[in-house]
């Protein structure tokens, strides 16, 4: 008797995106400066209705970054959108012109993180993607190589009701543990906004510097030099 073929794909999966800026050094050293001078002004720049609760050594801005009028930021925002939108479009077989119908509304915002301070898990309610940029890492802890991470939780946790040998050592997508990442410079993160995360304690010297926004979209008439797209 012939041996049938066995044939094994993922069946559900979470989509994500990441990408280097092209010249990080630059950009980010101009949007370090931008953002201590921000925190420098304590509340008034201070996010006062905060929807998670986070530790005092975590500062988290307002939510309209991307509308400062400032250069570094304006070329984040950019960057930003030109990634989210060929991500969109790749992943749902859309044409550049059906991308610069898309109307996007934005939230952003940046954290500035210091010696032991953390984001709990959360998700973001009312958008379908969320992205985070990073602008400085931060140092390494010494003897703590999870200092700062960014770590997602498995949405099929509940999976977890009974292990064994069969299924404990899945590998890739199908493995039932989180996905942790130690953010690079210049490195920007798009993923589903439903998905959980959290900043594992930041336990070295200076300071986490991130960015990040939340996006919607609707179809309508966008004026396209306003929603940039990589052709």
């Amino acid at each position: 008797m012939t041996t049938p073929n066995l044939s094994i794909e993922p069946f559900f999966a979470v989509p994500l995106a990441s990408v280097i800026h092209p010249d990080p050094a630059s950009l980010n050293a101009r949007l370090r400066e931008y953002i201590l001078a921000e925190e420098a002004k304590g509340e008034e720049r201070a996010n006062r209705q905060p929807m998670v609760n986070r530790s005092k050594q975590l500062f988290e801005s307002h939510f309209q970054l991307f509308a400062a009028e400032n250069a570094a930021v304006q070329e984040l925002r950019v960057f930003c959108y030109q990634q989210l939108y060929q991500a969109i479009g790749q992943l749902n077989g859309y044409t550049v012109d059906m991308l610069k119908n898309l109307h996007i509304g934005v939230e952003s915002w940046f954290h500035v993180t210091r010696r032991g301070g953390y984001f709990p898990m959360h998700n973001h309610a009312l958008h379908s993607w969320s992205g985070i940029y990073c602008v400085d890492p931060g140092q390494d802890a010494a003897d703590e190589a999870g200092s700062g991470v960014l770590s997602f939780l498995n949405p099929f946790a509940m999976s977890t009701m009974f292990i064994d040998m069969a299924v404990v050592r899945m590998m890739g997508g199908y493995n039932y543990g989180p996905r942790e990442i130690k953010l690079k410079p210049g490195q920007l993160l798009l993923f589903p906004s439903w998905l959980l995360h959290e900043v594992r304690p930041y336990n070295a010297d200076g300071e986490r510097l991130t960015i990040a926004f939340n996006a919607k979209f609707k179809l309508a008439g966008a004026v396209p030099d306003q929603v940039p797209v990589n052709n």
